[in-house]
Parts: structure tokens; C-alpha cells; sequence
């Protein structure tokens, strides 16, 4: 039955409320008048009818201008609350004055009564339905930290999406300390290890996207010796977008750790090569090779061509990428290409067809272990492959080359980083050798979070 009047059309919602309120305000007239006078007396008096009916009609029509039946039950709070107690005071002021005109002397505890008895039945019966409609306490329960704005509209997107059932806020700003926001109290950071341990909190929602990284990091240091998950949410941006909600939620970046801002890339630089040029990535589905892709999108470049290997990551960096260009709503075409770096027949062919203009070249054996491993696989790759990129760059006419090399480079000390030094002396000689293409070499330190490294493996930790 519940759920079928949950499931029923707005109208017919509507239409039930107007009964349910008509039957708890016909109630508490009567029962006010009974308190205090003889009740058979009463009811057979026809004035007390054309009062209640004056009373009925005007208390309806103003619980609806007042949007006491817009509200969504489900969600209700504090508003509900004081639309009923306005709606009430103007229905005990109706009855005042037709009593008035219609000359008959009420005692002047009935129309208090009558409010007192209309506000508890309305309240009472509108919270219970409430809690009948509510899911089953599946969800897992969370504390929000930060109780501004964006806070408050992660309270709101929770609650309507039931997957988390918010316990409480908390904030350092003492001026919200002690209120109640949205039927959501505010506590102070020093009461979150024992909210926690009271409520059995799973994860705390961090939602505080304009703080620095400094104070982000703050927190969350104090937040990491709690036995919960912490989530973020994005940036300031996203906010203003009105972008927040629970789907914003995601685990701590390691950037948060960091303890200073990230170094932002120099725009000027970086679109000297990208932009409104035709810019190709090979082993553009790897951790480096992915980046550079999401970094190049966004100058704009005219095409820009993914080379990859592998199947999957090939889909995968190209389906984020679609993504980010048709939300942003930019030009850039994207090509995904399969392929070899080791087959120069087939880069030379692309590189001919779409007038290729720079090429980074990411494609390489980057993890030490499995490049002494597999030693003749790492040199074909590392040392054979950059040199057929290279010449098929030079036979395309390919302005501009660079190289992504490492650190490991420097006087090599194992098979991988011997392989990234060849490859870069095999550059060094093409260049020497011609002057069609310019070739430059950008060597990587260890690249936080990427594939094998060490960050992703202490999360999986």
C-alpha cells in the first residue's frame, strides 16, 4: 500500500494530504471544544459548523500558497517546520475572526487548543510518514567535514540519494559550532575521534574544495588516525558549477599529501608545439604517455593522434579524453592508433597522412625489474623502437621530436636506464645527421603515481 502511494502521480499525492490535513484540522476543532465545553452540545450547534468550515477551507488554501504541498516529504527539514507553524497561526487568527462576525463567544483557551492540537498533529504525522519512507539503514554512516556551502549542498545530494547517512557536521568555525543545519548538527573538530566511535562512522567527507593544499593536508594528517575512509571533493570550481554531489566524492590524492601546491605547467611553453598543430603521443595509454595526452587536450591542439599498443589502454585514454573534449566542448580531434613502435612502415604512414607536426614519444620499457628480465624485449623496445619513431619522424617531415627519457639515464646502473641512454645517443646522432627534424630529450625523475610505482601500491596496500 505504501509503496504504491509512493509511486502514485504528484497530483494524487497532493489530493491525500489535502484529506489527511482536513481530517487532523476537523479533529483538533472538536477536541478543543470538548476540553472545554459539553461536546453533544457543541456539535449540534450550526455556528460551530459554519466556523469550521470558514477555518477548513482558508487553512487549506493558505498551507498551499504557503508550498506545504510542494514540499517532498522524504526530504523535509527545518522549512516544513515553520511553514506548518505560520500556516497554524494564520488558521487560529481565521477562526478568531469568524467566530467574531458570527457572534459566538469561544473561550479564549479554545483557539489556543485548537493551534497547539493542529501544529503537533501535522508535525508529528508528517515526521512519521517520514520515517516510514525512509530506506533501511543500509547506507554507511559519514560525518562531513565543513559545514559551509558546499558542505551543505553534499548534505543535500546525500540525502537524496541515499547512499550515505549523514550523522553530523564538523567545522572550526565556532560561530556554527552548536547549530543545527538542515536537522544535521555542527560539532567542533576536537569531538570527531568520539562521534566517530559513538556512531560507528565509516567514512568522513571532506568537503572543503576552496582550502589550500597546506591546510588540506593539515587535516587530513589529523583525520588519518581514525579508523574510517576519507573522501574528498573537488575544487572550487566544480562548486560554483554546481557540479558537487555524491557522484564528486573520491578517495585523498596524493597531491593532498604533498605539502605544498602543485607546481602548474607554463601555458606559453607548452602551446609553442600544441596548439592548432597536429600532435601525435605514442604510447599515449601509459601513465606518462596518458598525461601528456590530457595535458596536450587542453591547448587546444587541431588532432591529436594516440599511439598504443595495448587494446585496452588505448580505449580506456581515449574514451577520457572524449569525454573531457565534448564536456568542455572543444575541436580537438582524436585518432586512436594501434600499433608498434617498432613497425616504422606503419608510424611513417600515419605521420605522412595527418601531417604530423611534434611527436612525444612516451613509448618505452620503464620498469627496472622487467627490463633486466627481459633484457633483448627491453633494448627492441627502448633502443630500436625510439630509432624507427625517429627515422619515420624524419621521413614524414616531422618538425619536431622529443623524447621522454629518464633520470635512470644518468650513469646507468641497469639494463632499463642503459636502454633510455642509447635511446637518447641514437637522437643525438640522427640530429647530427640532418636538419629536417629537430629532436629534443626530456628526462623524468620518478613520476608520482604512476603504474608501478610506489604510491599505487601502498593505496592497494
Amino acid at each position: 500500500m505504501l509503496s504504491a502511494i509512493l509511486h502514485s502521480p504528484r497530483w494524487l499525492k497532493k489530493l491525500i494530504f489535502l484529506l489527511h490535513d482536513t481530517l487532523l484540522i476537523f479533529s483538533s476543532f472538536w477536541l478543543a471544544l470538548g476540553l472545554r465545553l459539553n461536546i453533544q452540545e457543541e456539535w449540534s450547534r450550526g455556528n460551530n459548523w459554519q466556523i469550521l468550515t470558514i477555518t477548513l477551507i482558508i487553512s487549506l488554501l493558505v498551507f498551499s500558497r504557503l508550498g506545504l504541498y510542494r514540499a517532498v516529504l522524504r526530504y523535509a527539514g527545518e522549512k516544513i517546520l515553520q511553514t506548518i507553524v505560520v500556516g497554524v497561526f494564520i488558521s487560529v487568527v481565521v477562526l478568531l475572526i469568524s467566530s467574531f462576525f458570527l457572534h459566538i463567544e469561544l473561550p479564549r483557551s479554545v483557539p489556543i487548543l485548537y493551534g497547539l492540537l493542529v501544529i503537533v498533529l501535522l508535525i508529528s504525522s508528517r515526521f512519521t510518514i517520514k520515517s516510514l519512507l525512509q530506506p533501511q539503514k543500509t547506507t554507511s554512516s559519514v560525518i562531513i567535514y565543513g559545514a559551509g556551502e558546499s558542505g551543505r549542498q553534499l548534505l543535500t545530494s546525500i540525502q537524496q540519494a541515499d547512499s550515505y547517512f549523514p550523522v553530523a557536521f564538523v567545522d572550526d568555525d565556532t560561530s556554527l559550532q552548536g547549530s543545527v543545519i538542515h536537522d544535521t548538527p555542527v560539532y567542533s573538530p576536537s569531538q570527531l575521534a568520539k562521534l566517530v566511535i559513538k556512531h560507528q562512522i565509516q567514512s568522513i567527507l571532506l568537503a572543503m574544495p576552496s582550502a589550500s593544499l597546506q591546510q588540506r593536508k593539515s587535516i587530513l594528517l589529523e583525520l588519518e588516525k581514525l579508523p574510517c575512509k576519507i573522501l574528498t571533493m573537488p575544487g572550487l570550481k566544480d562548486l560554483v558549477e554546481g557540479n558537487v554531489s555524491v557522484s564528486s566524492l573520491k578517495k585523498v590524492s596524493v597531491m593532498e599529501l604533498l605539502g605544498r601546491d602543485a607546481v602548474e605547467p607554463v601555458a606559453e611553453l607548452m602551446t609553442q608545439d600544441i596548439q592548432h598543430k597536429v600532435v601525435m603521443v605514442t604510447g599515449a595509454g601509459g601513465s606518462i604517455g596518458s598525461e601528456l595526452c590530457r595535458q596536450i587536450v587542453q591547448q587546444s591542439p587541431q588532432t591529436l593522434i594516440l599511439f598504443e599498443l595495448s587494446e585496452f589502454s588505448l580505449y580506456s585514454i581515449e574514451k577520457e579524453l572524449s569525454e573531457y573534449i565534448n564536456n568542455h566542448q572543444l575541436t580537438v580531434q582524436l585518432v586512436p592508433a594501434l600499433g608498434s613502435v617498432q613497425n616504422q612502415e606503419r608510424l611513417t604512414r600515419l605521420m605522412a597522412q595527418f601531417k604530423v607536426e611534434t611527436v612525444y614519444h612516451a613509448a618505452a620499457y620503464k620498469h627496472v625489474p622487467l627490463v633486466e628480465y627481459n633484457t633483448i624485449e627491453g633494448v627492441r623496445n627502448n633502443i630500436f623502437g625510439t630509432l624507427r619513431c625517429a627515422k619515420a619522424s624524419i621521413d614524414a617531415f616531422v618538425p619536431t621530436f622529443v623524447l621522454i627519457s629518464t633520470d635512470k639515464a644518468v650513469r646507468p646502473t641497469n639494463t632499463m636506464g642503459t636502454t633510455k641512454r642509447m635511446a637518447e645517443l641514437v637522437l643525438q646522432a640522427l640530429a647530427n645527421e640532418q636538419d629536417v627534424t629537430r629532436f629534443c630529450m626530456v628526462r623524468f625523475g620518478n613520476v608520482l603515481g604512476s603504474s608501478g610505482s610506489v604510491i599505487p601500491l601502498f593505496e592497494k596496500q
